[in-house]
């Protein structure tokens, strides 16, 4: 198993046990997470860079992983990743730094596979 698909699978594994355990609130936000990003008057591209931007000023870092694979899959080019990380640099500040290096390595393994 490569770190790709141990990713994935430990997302979806948790989002199931949320979604068994949790109440209903909770499976309530999980659903409106997973509305919000559908195609709209924004492309999903779009919502996902979005979606980056805030995931980065927030340095989370399984968001950060998550949008960014969702980024790879809608076909974002580097230079819409390179923009997209300026936007996120310039709001949240040089705290964000290391989230942006980070997220260079991995987009560049991600590329290759």
């Amino acid at each position: 198993m490569n770190e790709e698909d141990s990713f994935e699978e430990k997302r979806e594994k948790l989002n199931e046990l949320v979604l068994e355990k949790g109440n209903l609130e909770m499976k309530r936000f999980f659903n409106l997470d997973t509305q919000v990003y559908r195609e709209g008057a924004l492309t999903r591209k779009t919502k996902e860079l979005l979606g980056l931007v805030a995931s980065i000023v927030l340095r989370c870092d399984d968001c950060i992983e998550y949008h960014m694979r969702r980024c790879h899959e809608e076909g974002v080019s580097d230079e819409e990743m390179n923009e997209t990380l300026s936007i996120a640099l310039v709001v949240g500040g040089s705290i964000t730094i290391p989230h942006i290096r980070e997220l260079f390595e991995k987009w560049q393994k991600l590329k290759e596979v």
